[in-house]
């Protein structure tokens, strides 16, 4: 029996993953902001679906609510064997249309939101001497496309953090991951914020932008709609499962899941350059997981 903690559990891939980690038999903690109001359904769902469940009030957009958050999942004694950062929005539009307030958020959410909870439980998890941290990013973090340069920024934050923190953490034995998934049918499309754009810059901007825009979204919905296409978010989730359970020290540091884009032979080139990196850098000691 393992414990896992897992951020952003209302919908999507962190609703089906407290479950499925649960009905195996081990110890999950669900968390998801509000769960006294539009959550409270879900975190009802999930309490019902085991017993193996706590949910957890958590808002990675809070100091206050990890702190909380991390002193009762802490409260036993035992730390996370599993942490996987999977809360977070994907903010989408004309990039020059967001508010810096707008863009300041988007970053606090899916990058500031990791770091908070990293900070709640790893000095559990070093103590411990092992665990496995999975950070979602997306294969949007690996590549730009237009209209999701907030969200790419976001992601490629991600990618740089997470790739830093397992080169930090590899010497306490706590590994470090990422998985990427590609497009697929969750909430997150159907809940993407949009520029307020209150002085209306979109509107300035030739005709094919907004009709691309449009068109996107339209070839978005058929790619979910296509039974041939890998959209279901059972993969991803079967992707954290396989993390998990593979022996510390043999995981990739990126996984890409369903519609990849090309991103798996980008991935697959950069490894070439990381051992030579660390190498001329004399930093070879931080590429081996403490086992």
């Amino acid at each position: 029996m393992k414990t896992i903690v897992i951020t952003g559990c209302s919908t999507g891939f962190g609703f089906q993953a407290a479950q499925v980690f649960a009905n195996r038999g081990d110890k999950v903690f669900a968390t998801m902001r509000d769960l006294d109001g539009k959550n409270s359904e879900a975190a009802a769902q999930l309490r019902e679906a085991s017993p193996n469940i706590s949910v957890v009030e958590l808002d990675v957009h809070s100091d206050a609510s990890v702190e909380s958050a991390s002193a009762a999942i802490l409260e036993g004694g035992v730390a996370p064997d599993v942490l996987i950062n999977n809360a977070g929005q994907m903010y989408v539009g004309i990039a020059e249309a967001f508010t810096a307030d707008e863009f300041s958020r988007q970053l606090d959410i899916n990058v500031v939101g990791i770091h908070r909870v990293n900070r709640g439980l790893l000095p559990a998890m070093r103590s411990a001497g092992k665990g496995l941290i999975i950070n979602v990013s997306s294969v949007a973090g690996r590549f730009g496309a237009p209209f999701f340069s907030i969200y790419h920024a976001s992601k490629w934050a991600v990618e740089g953090y997470s790739l830093g923190m397992r080169r930090e953490l590899a010497s306490s034995g706590v590994d470090v991951v990422v998985v990427e998934p590609g497009p697929f049918s969750t909430e997150l499309f159907g809940q993407s914020p949009k520029p307020k754009d209150a002085d209306g810059r979109a509107e300035t901007y030739p005709e094919i932008v907004p009709e691309t825009f449009e068109a996107m979204g339209k070839a978005f919905e058929g790619m979910f709609k296509d039974p041939n296409v890998p959209t279901d978010p059972i993969d991803v989730v079967n992707t954290f499962v396989s993390l998990a359970d593979s022996e510390a020290g043999t995981r990739p540091f990126r996984s890409v899941v369903g519609v990849d884009i090309g991103v798996r032979a980008r991935n697959e080139s950069d490894e070439l350059h990381e051992g030579p990196f660390l190498e001329a850098m004399g930093l070879t000691d931080f590429a081996r997981l403490k086992s």
